[in-house]
């Protein structure tokens, strides 16, 4: 059904066949960067000496603080470059150039960087939420299950960060790195792409793809990218498929916890066969809190996008104008109203989703109208703790 593309690592990237040089040519930071330049000492005292109580995390990159920045007053987030890491010098440039390029409500925002001696760190706003991946796969005890009106809201925002750096960049950026680890929460579930160290320039003129070494996360790779090192934006558009998948059934992409390993397609396979089966993909921890018709509209956009031949799979303007439209229908406040760069270009026509005749569509504005209701009246009649 679905080509599984094989990755040559056991965590999340390649490795690189030599270690990136690290030399101080190299970190040369392009002087036109609008980010601001801190110095070591700066970020020290913002995170307390990188203080074990101001921990994050870890990524391909290093390990991440919380500071506190003195001027102006500001909490933030600071990566500090991990120097035995896959990911080196190279990736640290990348993000700067890349994040210096780009300005969109749904992808993180680069606020400095750190270029002293032997001592690399870049410096983000702070999103208080942390990642998609920690809420659906390792919750902290305080992260209540996301309800699905949330994750329709964090679907479609990620869309419109990719679709950005897709459709209204030139050169297109591919963003090579699209996981739920890599999608932040900030108040209120607003979704933003973070981490660009792995982002490349998309082709110019006649060349339909990049030739670049295969880098990227067990379990979502697109299988052409995976076999022959041929990237294009359409190696994303697999990538998000993937995550919606991940939103759908609260699974792992890759699952190590089985025996050899499961790919998140190779568990879903026996369900997408029947679209009346579609719903046994949910999530348990919804407590079967959704509606049947937007969920199964949500399995069909990332089936799409997860097509074995990337030619027919939809670019990200298309999929943004799709899951608009299933907001709409699964909360009558999101949707449209909230579109970022008139993301919504595609062909409504082409819209195979919604040619049910009148009396589908009715019902399925019924049913979403009678569950919002028997959604607003639990959450108003539940005591607080």
């Amino acid at each position: 059904m679905l080509t599984i593309p094989k990755i040559d690592n056991e965590d999340s990237q390649t490795k690189p066949k030599e270690q990136e040089s690290r030399t101080q040519q190299d970190l040369d930071v392009p002087a036109n960067t609008k980010q601001r330049k801190f110095s070591y000492q700066e970020l020290v005292k913002a995170t307390d000496n990188f203080k074990s109580d101001r921990y994050i995390g870890e990524g391909g990159f290093g390990e991440v603080y919380k500071g506190k920045l003195e001027n102006p007053k500001q909490v933030v987030a600071v990566k500090k470059l991990n120097r035995d890491g896959l990911q080196g010098h190279k990736e640290f440039l990348v993000e700067i150039t890349m994040l210096s390029l780009v300005c969109h409500p749904n992808i993180v925002n680069l606020i400095g960087y750190c270029s002293e001696n032997e001592e690399l760190l870049l410096v983000y706003e702070f999103m208080p939420l942390g990642s998609l991946e920690e809420h659906l796969h390792d919750p902290k005890p305080y992260m209540k299950p996301l309800d699905w009106n949330t994750r329709i809201k964090i679907a479609l925002g990620t869309a419109r960060g990719l679709n950005h750096l897709h459709h209204h960049r030139e050169p297109p950026i591919i963003y090579r790195d699209m996981k739920s680890a890599n999608i932040l929460l900030d108040d209120g579930y607003h979704p933003k792409i973070s981490d660009l160290g792995l982002a490349k320039f998309g082709p110019l003129g006649n060349k339909s793809y990049v030739s670049t070494r295969v880098m990227g996360t067990m379990g979502y790779c697109a299988p052409e990218y995976g076999y022959t090192g041929h990237l294009t934006i359409k190696s994303d558009t697999y990538s998000f498929g993937v995550v919606l998948l991940e939103l759908v059934t609260g699974r792992q992409a890759f699952d190590k916890t089985t025996e050899g390993g499961q790919y998140l397609i190779e568990w879903a396979e026996p369900m997408l066969i029947d679209k009346r089966r579609y719903v046994k993909l949910a999530d348990p921890k919804m407590k079967g809190e959704f509606m049947h018709r937007p969920l199964k509209k949500i399995v069909q956009v990332a089936l799409m996008c997860m097509n074995d031949d990337f030619e027919k799979r939809p670019d990200m303007s298309e999929v943004v104008d799709r899951l608009d439209r299933v907001a709409s229908l699964s909360d009558p406040h999101a949707g449209s109203n909230q579109n970022q760069d008139s993301d919504s270009d595609s062909d409504n026509n082409s819209d195979f989703m919604f040619k049910d005749d009148k009396e589908e569509r009715a019902k399925a504005i019924a049913e979403a109208k009678m569950w919002g209701e028997k959604y607003r009246h639990e959450k108003t009649s539940r005591t607080p703790i």
